[in-house]
């Protein structure tokens, strides 16, 4: 595929992201739309065929046009002003492919009114879009960090509308996004990676316009300020005053979704002139950890708020979906029980091994990232714990995406990893997950078997001794 021409793969992409604004206008996550929907009753509501079917061609259009170029992308600035024409449709669509935003303007109207997001739902106020929020989140207190917290408050306290809310968030998305397009390529040639495919496999990736874009996602922002520290940082290592800012801006990242912390060990490696050791470490990285540490800890009290968010976190496992690896060996476990007349709860069991190896691995590849491209073995961690985490959404996977795209030579699986996201959720925001558990757990499981096979048995050849001529 790497043989078609640049311009028809711009326009099929501009085709597909149209037709995805379409879907979104007659079937999105609308305000009143049902929240308990199902592809069957999307496919017999009002104009559910259209719907889905220009969805279906819409993401695929986009897919190909995507995929197409991966290893084909003719400048940095053409990729830049194609992902600029593909944006342009679903910025003016309603919300799509995800209700977050509605739980956005609700937590910002909890906290402008005085109540702590992080100890009470969005019932408590009660908020006044309580009915356009899944029942599930409505009682659960708030996921993400002080900062988003703050803009939430502020977004609300500014527009006093619903849709006014919407426009904003969408707009802080975009600004994300433009923080990405402008520090991937700064981060990508430091990396010794090409700025244009770096920028084409992020920004161009199906997941940016459907869900960073068209679903408002606080994401985009995480990721825009994460990649900016980033290119801060490998840009002046071994400077302190470079190294602090750099810290500061995965600090305001950490302040989004706590989850950028993961890629500060490795900054801090980064930030190192010279050879690895332990008084280099100290005195470069340093600046990078307390910057990242004093900006989370100073927007969390400054906010007036506590650190209730990191409990928060863990409301995302009451949803269930194959798509996690863990939870998907669970639910393969629960299966196989029932045809032994047993009812067997292995979720727990499942999602505490795959913390526990994510433990494990994140400290190992820190080990090997001390003497050997230290960016690279930080996306491999975003990944993993994207990976282990007990809950996976197709838009998590841009975190270790935009990493990986400006920091690994070849792109391989991380793009099919992105390439299957982008068809799982429904321009409602209905998940497909929830309604293929009986084939997609146990095929998720066997793929387990397969990669942890691989490689304990690329373990083993790593080992054997050479033998001599």
């Amino acid at each position: 595929m790497s043989g078609v021409p640049h311009h028809l793969a711009r326009w099929t992409g501009l085709v597909g992201s149209a037709l995805l604004a379409v879907a979104a206008f007659l079937g999105g996550a609308l305000p009143g739309s049902p929240l308990r929907a199902t592809p069957v009753s999307i496919w017999q509501g009002p104009n559910g065929p259209l719907v889905l079917a220009a969805w279906l061609v819409g993401t695929a259009l986009l897919a190909y046009a995507w995929w197409s170029l991966r290893d084909n992308v003719p400048s940095t600035r053409w990729a830049l002003v194609t992902v600029g024409l593909w944006l342009l449709p679903v910025l003016i669509a309603p919300p799509l492919a995800s209700r977050d935003v509605y739980a956005y303007a609700c937590q910002g109207a909890s906290y402008a009114a005085g109540i702590n997001p992080y100890e009470q739902g969005v019932s408590a106020l009660p908020c006044p879009w309580l009915d356009t929020i899944s029942y599930i989140w409505r009682d659960t207190p708030a996921p993400y960090g002080p900062l988003f917290v703050v803009l939430s408050g502020a977004v609300v306290k500014a527009t006093g509308s619903l849709t006014g809310a919407i426009v904003a968030f969408r707009l802080i998305a975009v600004a994300g996004v433009a923080l990405t397009a402008v520090s991937l390529p700064v981060l990508a040639r430091r990396a010794g990676v090409p700025a244009g495919r770096a920028v084409w496999l992020t920004l161009a990736c199906p997941l940016v316009a459907v869900h960073l874009v068209g679903g408002a996602h606080n994401d985009a922002l995480m990721v825009g300020l994460l990649v900016a520290g980033l290119a801060v940082i490998a840009s002046r290592p071994g400077r302190p005053g470079p190294l602090l800012a750099g810290g500061a801006l995965l600090g305001l990242a950490a302040a989004i979704k706590v989850t950028a912390l993961v890629v500060v060990p490795f900054a801090a490696l980064t930030a190192i002139v010279g050879g690895y050791s332990i008084r280099a470490l100290i005195r470069h990285g340093g600046w990078v950890v307390g910057g990242a540490v004093a900006v989370v800890v100073g927007v969390t009290f400054a906010a007036g708020l506590d650190f209730g968010w990191v409990a928060g976190l863990a409301s995302g496992s009451d949803v269930i979906a194959w798509t996690s690896p863990s939870t998907a060996v669970g639910q393969t476990v629960g299966y196989l029980a029932v045809p032994f007349g047993a009812h067997v709860d292995a979720l727990p069991v499942t999602r505490g091994i795959g913390v526990a190896v994510l433990a494990l691995l994140l400290v190992w590849l820190w080990w090997r990232a001390r003497t050997r491209e230290p960016l690279w073995h930080g996306a491999l961690a975003l990944a993993a714990t994207v990976a282990l985490a007990p809950l996976f959404h197709p838009w998590y996977w841009i975190w270790p995406l935009t990493v990986l795209a400006a920091t690994a030579r070849r792109t391989g699986w991380f793009t099919v990893v992105a390439l299957v996201a982008s068809f799982l959720v429904l321009p409602d925001g209905t998940g497909l997950p929830r309604f293929t558990k009986s084939v997609g757990a146990p095929l998720m499981t066997l793929l387990v078997i397969v990669l942890v096979i691989r490689l304990v048995r690329s373990a083993r050849a790593a080992r054997q001794p050479v033998a001599a001529d």
